[in-house]
């Protein structure tokens, strides 16, 4: 098991500077009117972002330059005022083109435990 990342509850702030850093300037991300129009609660967090968050969990429990491999799959939209968990756990070793390496599941979660993001990464080892 990999140690988790607890972020803090998402922020509108949070989401206008992921927009401008990720050059994202979809309406549905930071103009609540818009989102609500859209049938939304409130305004979303881009896809990536969430993405984003398992990166730094996996470049927390291994250096950048091991990451071979890395994917995920969107479950269910990220609001504001979500507090969010990474997780992930080693699933699989192998020896793949010379090196070892392991295959990492990962999932973001809210406080309710609502599944948000799942994936995987291979990590070769030292």
């Amino acid at each position: 098991m990999l140690p988790s990342l607890s972020l803090p509850p998402l922020t509108r702030a949070a989401l206008a500077l992921y927009s401008e850093a990720s050059g994202d300037h979809n309406p549905i991300h930071v103009d609540v009117d818009f989102a609500r129009a859209a049938g939304m609660p409130d305004v979303l967090a881009h896809g990536m972002l969430p993405m984003a968050w398992l990166g730094r969990l996996l470049t927390q429990w291994a250096p950048q330059r091991d990451l071979r491999e890395f994917g995920v799959r969107f479950s269910a939209m990220t609001f504001v005022g979500e507090r969010i968990t990474c997780t992930g756990r080693v699933i699989d070793k192998q020896k793949r083109d010379g090196e070892r390496v392991v295959k990492i599941e990962v999932k973001t979660t809210n406080e309710a435990g609502e599944l948000k993001v799942v994936g995987d990464a291979w990590i070769a080892l030292p």
